[in-house]
């Protein structure tokens, strides 16, 4: 004899089915390359939404601290700040002139439905821009594209240190970008750091 299942049991079963669904939709953008490479004239195969988000979520946490600001929801809006492009990908200043996106559809669809509202709620916080949280999420994702722009300046690239300077019209010319105090003053640090600074007094010849 089969058992029917409560109705606790069949709501619990359905929600994991949906979160499954939402997990694998999340995993694609791991696949989905960040689309300014095309005006950059550089082909890096590893700037993917997924690895672009990775960084952002972890500047937002430091930026939240110093900002004092709350952290959980600073990282969270970070990790949500470019889940709809799973649906619509990514597009360039290029792209965006000619192209509509129909974000609050994609939002709805996405995460309207999703087990836990709070996941639409804090996306619908950083879409307004309001918020101390939100301006702080904003600051991480501009902050991630000058560490990723001085990151192809130290490489060589023509193109990165044009869009860093505004073609040498104005030295640490994204600074002015940045919304809070903390992101300012981190900002003209990337400016100023080397990229390969990190491993210095860490490398070394020989094997324990």
């Amino acid at each position: 004899m089969v058992k029917r299942a409560k109705n606790g049991e069949k709501k619990r079963s359905g929600m994991e089915h949906q979160l499954a669904k939402f997990l694998f939709e999340v995993g694609t953008l791991r696949r989905l390359p960040r689309i300014h490479r095309q005006t950059l004239l550089i082909d890096d195969t590893s700037d993917t939404i997924a690895s672009h988000t990775f960084r952002v979520a972890l500047i937002g946490w430091h930026l939240a601290k110093l900002e004092g600001a709350d952290p959980y929801k600073v990282v969270m809006m970070c990790l949500l700040h470019d889940l709809g492009e799973a649906r619509s990908n990514d597009h360039n200043w290029i792209h965006k002139r000619y192209i509509k996106i129909f974000e609050d559809e994609i939002m709805n669809d996405q995460l309207g439905g999703h087990p836990d509202g709070e996941l639409f709620a804090i996306a619908s916080e950083y879409r307004a821009r309001k918020s101390k949280e939100a301006v702080i999420a904003k600051d991480a994702d501009n902050l991630d594209q000058i560490l990723l722009l001085r990151e192809y300046e130290w490489q060589g690239s023509k193109e990165a240190p044009a869009w860093l300077h505004d073609k040498g019209r104005t030295p640490f010319a994204k600074v002015k970008d940045m919304k809070t105090v903390s992101g300012k003053k981190l900002a003209k640090a990337i400016y100023k750091e080397e990229p390969s600074s990190w491993w210095e007094g860490v490398w070394t010849k020989h094997n324990r």
